[in-house]
């Protein structure tokens, strides 16, 4: 329980000091006036419906600028390998250098996003992003492609979180929960989607060559076609309007009952001015009131209390919550390690299981034994780098791989109350870890599809379920926090995993996915070790 005299440490969740019902409530009881409206009362009154649809169209395109950003060059590589001169460890480091660029501004575009708003950093953000995308397109080397990538996964941090946070702010309790889950739909169907357009793109035969310079294949139009979605999303977000939480929380409140009113328009057909409430609850006064902050209004949002967010930060590194922190950050990063290592490489395995077949007149074998075509000094290895355009296997195995990912998340969402998040995690990550020694001894393409699936889908649910966890394990002040900090995790697992598996394929075959395997083992164990987290449903 927070106390008269604490200070909050973040403007835009006032309910980080006593809970936003009891602050609003407290607040209302001092002036009983019935127009007066808390963010719930007002968001409800909105009520659902053209502006709400218009939200679900917004967040297809911002949605899928996440992923291309980080999985198109899973599927660039095999056509663009000769162009730029792909080693296995350049391919390697395009992987990582995008979780590079996210580990590096997690924690900034955080605060950014705390003190300028949610539209402001979604329109330059996705422009941003969209322009990196641009700039890799037109890559002539494999530097160019690296530095655009890094920036490019430096820039999607800021509008991915700043997207979360506004849809979540705009909606009322009723709807929140379900957008979540159309923002988690609509990132499966963009992974279905990006093996689709490279099935569609790549085999088109593309050499045209600009300013005598400048070389266009197809991989460079497939590239550019992905900046289409950060561009929409940016020019979409021009015309909407700023979160109300984030207006209320500071101290702008007459802009927020302006777009209270816009909205409640668009739903219900209803003129602006007879939306129920005439005022909002000053949440900074409230936050004055209870937490007994002594900046006035006009000095609040300049100081924004960085300091205080670095206490904040400094709190979750002490017992009690330092065994915690540590092990679920651990933890995240043994999946995120397994996961986004055998996500991003996957594509690649499947091209060369099909530049075997082509190269051996169509006799398949074992998986270790396919690989081999993308081992340096292999004897299977033309001289000449030649792109092998007659694959379309491999964007119908990766796409059968996404939509299982799907699925698995309808499944876990019925187990995850049955068997709560600790068992269910235990059970999730070893199936992860035994599906990943498992390729090892795949002896078809069908055993491999198999089997990567089920990595690849269990893990993205125990991502989820970690973060679902974390929300239990800390209380209010430190949940926020301490995801930042399980995401980094796993992003810090994801780079490593991605530079450490190109040199691992080098010996052979038993390393990379023996090292997979027990990595995620090790993450089983280690969830033994965190205390129960089924204080809350999911």
């Amino acid at each position: 329980m927070y106390h008269k005299g604490q200070k909050c440490s973040n403007l835009s969740v006032i309910s980080e000091c006593i809970g936003e019902t009891d602050a609003a409530d407290a607040y209302n009881a001092t002036q009983d006036d019935p127009t007066t409206g808390t963010f719930e009362e007002a968001i409800a009154a909105t009520k659902f419906g053209k502006f709400n649809l218009i939200l679900i169209f917004v967040s297809i395109p911002a949605g899928w600028a996440s992923v291309a950003e980080s999985t198109t060059m899973s599927y660039v590589f095999p056509a663009a390998q000769c162009d730029l001169d792909l080693s296995l460890e350049d391919k390697g480091l395009l992987n990582a250098s995008i979780y590079v660029g996210m580990v590096s501004s997690g924690l900034i575009w955080g605060y950014l996003c705390d003190v300028f708003g949610r539209k402001k950093l979604l329109c330059i953000g996705f422009f941003l992003d969209a322009l990196f995308v641009i700039i890799g397109s037109l890559s002539q080397s494999f530097t160019v492609l690296l530095v655009s990538k890094f920036f490019g996964g430096v820039i999607i941090n800021g509008p991915a979180a700043a997207f979360t946070a506004y849809i979540s702010e705009i909606h009322s309790s009723k709807y929140r929960s379900i957008f979540q889950m159309i923002l988690g739909l609509n990132i499966s169907i963009g992974t279905i989607l990006l093996p689709l357009l490279a099935q569609v793109v790549f085999p088109i035969p593309i050499d045209i060559t600009i300013f005598n310079s400048l070389r266009i294949h197809s991989w460079n139009l497939y590239v550019f076609i992905t900046a289409i979605c950060p561009l929409l999303a940016g020019f979409v977000f021009l015309f909407l309007p700023e979160s109300p939480k984030f207006l209320m929380a500071t101290g702008k409140s007459i802009q927020a009952i302006e777009v209270f009113r816009m909205v409640y328009n668009m739903n219900t057909g209803k003129p602006e001015d007879t939306f129920p409430f005439k005022k909002l609850v000053d949440e900074m006064k409230v936050n004055d009131i209870y937490c007994g902050n002594e900046l006035s209004h006009s000095e609040l949002p300049k100081k924004h209390n960085f300091f205080d967010g670095c206490t904040t930060l400094g709190s979750i590194f002490i017992p009690p919550f330092l065994q915690k922190i540590i092990l679920v950050c651990v933890l995240q990063m043994s999946i995120g390690m397994g996961l986004n290592t055998l996500r991003l490489w996957i594509p690649q395995l499947f091209q060369a299981i099909t530049d075997y077949e082509h190269y051996n007149n169509g006799t398949s074998a074992d998986l270790c034994t396919m690989i081999t075509v993308i081992a340096p000094k292999s004897n299977l290895i033309v001289e000449k780098c030649v792109v092998n355009t007659d694959n379309s296997q491999v964007y119908v195995n990766s796409m059968i791989i996404a939509g299982s990912s799907a699925l698995g998340y309808i499944v876990a969402g019925s187990l995850i109350n049955f068997l709560g998040k600790k068992k269910l995690l235990f059970i999730l990550i070893s199936m992860q870890g035994l599906s990943a020694y498992s390729l090892y001894f795949a002896t078809n393409t069908t055993m491999t599809v198999v089997f990567a699936s089920i990595n690849i889908a269990v893990g993205g649910i125990s991502l989820m379920v970690v973060i679902s966890a974390v929300v239990d394990l800390f209380p209010t002040t430190l949940r926020t926090i301490a995801v930042q900090l399980t995401m980094i995790s796993s992003r810090l697992g994801s780079m490593g995993g991605n530079l450490i598996f190109p040199m691992l394929l080098k010996t052979g075959c038993a390393a990379p996915f023996g090292f997979i395997g027990t990595v995620l083992l090790a993450g089983a164990v280690i969830d033994l070790f965190l205390p129960n987290a089924d204080i809350n449903v999911l």
